[in-house]
């Protein structure tokens, strides 16, 4: 079943009703009729296809999935009512405060104000939510009129989303994570598992313990789609930061890179000079950086933590670094680089066991023993995992357990 998200003042009536245990008592605090609000959570238990409520003579009690919902409805609103703050925060808007602006605020204005922040195109945008422009455009201007903030200005290119366009779609983004996140512990409870794990992998993870655990993962729960997003680390991080990922596993950076993400070490293996198995350094049973140096290297790009352990290799010591440099993190590449040269590479040897262990790689005798590499998750600091994801993360960090003692 294909996530949609419901309609904000629906999930706000929900709440209300939660709060209240009682139709009537909430229809004066959603300023709707007791028959709208019985239409409203009817359209969301057909739309997440549970009950939300056990209706009894004294009040109305959420059932197991209302709770689910419950708490991620008010997660989100809070999302909401804090990007809000943000954004006016930005402009000095006197338009109202957040708790009452949120209340106006519909599933379509925010949907849009997504889609044109980040493609930067009214065009692009109603292609992508597959709307017209006149109603997108009404939505975009609804939401500028509504907060007194302007969102968007015209640009040569395009559109350009301003400062406070960022922070309020950046909280929408989460805010619409976490109902999506309730719609998959809504199916799980009714024993229909769906839903999608969103990760991004960097390279120290991506050949060692993460095929392990997706392939134990998936056979256990084969209905739950797993995507690998492979870019830079910061595209990744911003991409967590904003919601569209769930969490990230690879190299950990310190100090963190944000105050809104938390590290979680798993495991932390050495670096190893590698080469072609036949290498003429693999012969040599006492190394020198000189020795070392003289070769060419296949090294990752400027800015990446093991690009700074080989930097200070050899500064650190005072000798001459490696000049003959090519740079990449390509893993394919990097193999094929050393396979069909005397070119040496700075990387784990988890990340290339396969190649060690068909002896197409090996590892040279130089001691890196200090130079570990602390490998594991980055997570929002107050993202809150469903329990199928907590099971995902519980099997990372048996795995990685398990590497450790290798």
């Amino acid at each position: 079943m294909q996530f949609t998200m419901p309609n904000l003042r629906h999930l706000r009536v929900f709440m209300e009703v939660a709060r209240c245990r009682s139709i009537s008592k909430a229809a004066p605090l959603v300023f709707l009729s007791q028959p709208a609000i019985t239409q409203a959570i009817g359209k969301l238990e057909t739309q997440l296809e549970t009950d939300l409520f056990e209706r009894h003579s004294n009040g109305m009690f959420p059932t197991p999935s209302g709770e689910a919902l419950y708490n991620r409805v008010n997660r989100c609103m809070g999302y909401l009512e804090h990007g809000i703050r943000a954004a006016q925060k930005s402009t000095q808007s006197q338009n109202g405060g957040p708790s009452s602006l949120l209340t106006l605020l519909t599933t379509t204005q925010l949907r849009a104000l997504i889609a044109i922040t980040e493609s930067h195109s009214f065009s692009v945008a109603s292609r992508n939510l597959d709307l017209s422009q006149s109603s997108l455009h009404r939505a975009g201007r609804e939401l500028e009129h509504l907060l007194g903030i302007t969102l968007f200005e015209k640009a040569r290119t395009g559109i350009t989303p301003t400062r406070a366009a960022e922070l309020l779609a950046r909280a929408a983004k989460l805010g619409f994570a976490e109902i999506k996140q309730g719609h998959y512990e809504i199916s799980a409870l009714q024993f229909r598992e769906v839903g999608r794990i969103t990760m991004g992998s960097m390279p120290l993870a991506r050949t060692s313990i993460l095929p392990d655990v997706i392939n134990r993962f998936s056979m256990a729960h084969p209905d739950i789609g797993i995507n690998v997003v492979d870019a830079p680390y910061d595209d990744l991080l911003f991409h967590l930061r904003n919601g569209d990922l769930d969490l990230l596993i690879g190299a950990l950076r310190f100090p963190p890179p944000a105050d809104d993400i938390i590290q979680e070490e798993l495991l932390a293996p050495p670096l190893a000079i590698i080469g072609r198995k036949d290498h003429p350094l693999r012969q040599h049973r006492t190394l020198t950086l000189e020795d070392i140096g003289q070769y060419g290297w296949v090294v990752p790009r400027i800015g990446t933590p093991t690009r700074a352990f080989f930097d200070t290799l050899f500064s650190d010591r005072g000798a001459k670094q490696p000049t003959r440099l090519v740079e990449t993190s390509s893993q394919i590449l990097i193999r094929e680089l050393l396979s069909g040269s005397d070119r040496l590479t700075l990387i784990s040897t988890h990340q290339v066991e396969h190649e060690l262990r068909q002896g197409i790689l090996g590892v040279i005798p130089y001691s890196l023993s200090h130079t570990r590499r602390p490998i594991g998750l980055t997570l929002r600091r107050d993202w809150q995992p469903t329990p199928t994801q907590s099971r995902f993360i519980k099997m990372l960090k048996e795995a990685a357990s398990r590497y450790s003692d290798i």
